[in-house]
């Protein structure tokens, strides 16, 4: 039986990105279920019909439903051992694991004032002292893993994987609000975007031309 993720606009969705991003760069099979954010209570309750949470993504497999991007890639680790989205060492697995909850949980400062929106010309923004410290935070993770794996390959881990997916977002608003990066970040974040998958989402996000308001002031 195919998969099902359901799905909010790739324009800005960076939820939703994660996991797409986590399928179709590992070569998982799936179907994907377009609902547009905040257009109207119709499309609110399509959401809340896949997922008590009313929010996307959502991931149906049979009678299995998983939402929220961290637990879909957990159990998509599980369901498809083979497509080693976590790394195969335990040390490297957990670090792994702790970066990928810490920007499931955090950088609150600068998804406030940075959000995701690839219509948006390319120009920077004043970032409150709190956003850049996440910047600065962000960055020495990407730095610290490419010094330690990248022996082993070009993305965070040596191979493409879930924390590559976590972090997936914030390459678009590093490059969409024109925040300076260090040279390994911004090699890094060249990996990113040659990626197919990441180019394919980054083409349909770009052809869509749904506009919401709420997140086109910045």
């Amino acid at each position: 039986m195919t998969l099902k993720l359901v799905i909010g606009n790739k324009n800005y969705s960076s939820w939703s990105m994660r996991p797409w991003l986590a399928l179709r760069a590992s070569g998982i099979d799936f179907e994907e279920i377009f609902v547009p954010l905040y257009t109207g209570d119709a499309d609110k309750q399509k959401i809340l019909s896949f997922s008590p949470a009313g929010k996307v993504p959502t991931l149906i497999d049979g009678d299995i439903t998983v939402w929220d991007s961290l637990a879909i890639i957990e159990y998509l680790a599980e369901r498809f051992p083979e497509a080693r989205l976590w790394p195969e060492d335990r040390a490297c697995r957990a670090y792994a694991r702790a970066i990928s909850a810490e920007m499931h949980s955090g950088f609150q400062a600068l998804r406030g004032e940075c959000g995701m929106n690839l219509h948006r010309p390319i120009r920077p923004i004043t970032l409150s002292a709190d956003a850049q410290t996440n910047v600065a935070r962000i960055q020495e993770i990407w730095t610290d893993c490419r010094e330690r794996y990248g022996h082993e390959g070009p993305f965070l881990f040596g191979a493409f994987g879930a924390a590559d997916a976590m972090f997936a977002p914030v390459v678009h608003r590093f490059r969409t609000y024109a925040i300076e990066v260090a040279p390994q970040v911004k090699a890094y974040m060249e990996t990113m975007m040659a990626l197919p998958a990441f180019a394919q989402w980054t083409e349909a996000g770009l052809a869509e031309t749904l506009v919401i308001d709420r997140f086109e002031q910045v």
